[in-house]
């Protein structure tokens, strides 16, 4: 792996539609790093897209196994969620560079054990009304809405991506999701520059 572009931002603020579109970019050729998480899975995901969805038991065997890069445990208004990265066959399978969605708490981690060199924040963010209006339309479309973890996460994310956890983790560039096109052009731009040199 040359560079892992960490793609990170509150919920609801089109990261998945971004990195769906800079996977399908043949420019840019990014391998996909694929996170996993405990929690359930939503309506309409697949296992080993978005996440790839284990148990308990087999987040403690990775753990076990010292495969763990960084990990996040939540205590949800449904038990326990756990996020995290692992060392992978997908980490070896090519010296090209990764995408992965992650949390300013998993970039840090991430830094940390593989370099602050080899991994490129990209902070995509968007206003708070139009997020908390995307996120109740979101979850009027799951089988079981969920709204107590939805305001949960909401106010979890004002403090997680604050400006001074954002300064402190050395996060300069933001890119404002309000024309979906325009920011894809120029987070796309900031990946090629900050990637040149660093193609396998």
């Amino acid at each position: 792996m040359n560079k892992l572009i960490c793609l990170m931002g509150k919920s609801c603020t089109g990261k998945d539609t971004i990195y769906k579109r800079l996977v399908a970019d043949e420019e840019l050729n990014l391998n996909i790093l694929v996170p996993y998480t405990t929690r359930p899975i939503r309506k309409n995901e697949l296992s080993g897209i978005e996440y790839h969805f284990v148990s308990e038991e087999e987040y403690e065997k990775f753990a076990g196994e010292g495969l763990i890069l960084e990990d996040r445990a939540y205590n949800t208004a449904h038990g326990i969620w756990r996020y995290f990265t692992i060392r992978d066959e997908q980490m070896i399978a090519s010296d090209g560079n990764y995408i992965y969605i992650g949390t300013l708490e998993a970039y840090n981690k991430l830094k940390e054990k593989l370099g602050a060199d080899k991994v490129l924040p990209v902070y995509i963010e968007v206003d708070d009304s139009i997020r908390i209006d995307r996120a109740v339309r979101r979850e009027h479309k799951q089988a079981e809405p969920r709204f107590v973890e939805m305001c949960r996460r909401f106010l979890a994310d004002t403090e997680d991506f604050s400006d001074e956890n954002l300064e402190a983790a050395g996060i300069k560039d933001r890119f404002k999701n309000e024309d979906l096109d325009e920011c894809l052009s120029e987070v796309k731009a900031y990946i090629v520059r900050n990637t040149i040199g660093h193609q396998g």
